[in-house]
């Protein structure tokens, strides 16, 4: 696997700033810039095409749509991309500069046409930043199911994964369903006869601007999903 068979697909809504922190870090890696990107802009009243305007020293499609959400964006972009493999990132996402060479590595080593990295905070982030990371990466909380060594029936989440084309095109991508379209997709993908696997060393600085009363909303919606996804598939 070459970086130029490497597509990422990433949607946004109303966050250029982040916009403008995820393709400088891309800038930083230490490997070639062969890579493509695919940004969707999901409807944003406050777009990032004037950001990726500065940002010509990489290959970047942008698109812009009616807004319906991150899973619908996230499929809308990997039916544009040109790449053979697609790499999902959330907007929030600050790469290390060696995410690129570890990616390939991984995928040289222990093909997978499905993954899940692994996500942590990063220096500069607040200590509310910290600590919304602590609560979602924690083995005592859910760090278990998310990313943690001795995770079972690992589900990757599109904050940092990977999907062959393959297995996009055969399982139709994101479902309807939001929260929860990440292991709804993870869930499908294994009944089509395909591997999830855990990069463990692959990792992302995931900022998450959120505040204490939108964090709490959104783990209760994960919670709801959950439900929705037991009564969806009463095996797993």
């Amino acid at each position: 696997m070459l970086l130029k068979d490497i597509s990422f697909v990433i949607p946004v809504f109303n966050r250029p700033n982040e916009i403008d922190e995820l393709l400088n870090s891309f800038c930083l890696q230490k490997e070639s810039k062969d890579f493509e990107i695919v940004i969707i802009e999901d409807g944003s009243s406050n777009k990032c095409d004037k950001i990726i305007k500065n940002y010509k020293n990489l290959n970047i499609s942008y698109y812009y749509k009616d807004n319906s959400g991150p899973g619908d964006s996230r499929n809308f972009g990997m039916n544009k991309a040109k790449g053979s493999y697609f790499i999902i990132l959330d907007s929030d996402i600050i790469l290390p500069e060696n995410y690129c060479t570890i990616l390939i590595d991984n995928l040289s080593k222990n093909f997978s046409d499905c993954f899940g990295g692994v996500d942590d905070s990063h220096s500069s982030f607040n200590n509310f930043q910290k600590a919304v990371s602590f609560s979602m990466t924690s083995f005592i909380t859910t760090g278990h199911v998310r990313g943690g060594s001795r995770s079972k029936n690992f589900q990757p989440r599109s904050f940092n994964m990977g999907i062959s084309k393959e297995a996009f095109l055969k399982s139709g991508g994101f479902g309807k369903i939001h929260p929860g379209e990440d292991p709804d997709l993870s869930i499908r993908l294994k009944k089509a006869g395909f591997r999830t696997v855990l990069y463990e060393n692959l990792k992302v600085f995931h900022k998450r601007r959120v505040s204490i009363k939108s964090f709490f909303k959104q783990v209760y919606k994960f919670g709801v999903a959950r439900s929705i996804l037991n009564h969806k598939f009463p095996d797993t």
